[in-house]
């Protein structure tokens, strides 16, 4: 592993997240990771690929939010090669939020 000033290149699957957790659905105003739609986070020595999902098939910000996912993790790990994979199955739905989310935008638990 290549080490970059005190800190070892690579982020870990937790650093991901925490990371994924500063991207904001803009519609929504919630993160992406209260939301559900990060499906899954996997690293690979410096390779990061990240599965999302949207909201809405028709969802007119894809291009953002992907943008948005791509710049929170090279903000953590500029060396990182981000690959992220838009994923449809299973369908996003708001039992994927988190309990607190759900409470707030008066979804049944």
């Amino acid at each position: 592993m290549v080490t970059v000033g005190c800190r070892e290149a690579g982020l870990t699957v937790e650093e991901a997240r925490k990371a994924l957790g500063t991207v904001l659905d803009p519609e929504l105003g919630y993160s992406v990771t209260e939301l559900g739609m990060i499906y899954g986070v996997e690293i690979d020595g410096n390779k990061v690929t990240v599965d999302y999902s949207l909201t809405s098939f028709g969802c007119p910000l894809a291009e953002a939010m992907e943008a948005d996912i791509r710049a929170s993790l090279l903000a953590v790990d500029p060396s990182a090669i981000i690959l992220t994979r838009l994923v449809w199955n299973p369908p996003w739905g708001p039992q994927r939020m988190s309990e607190a989310v759900r409470l707030e935008l008066g979804y049944p638990l």
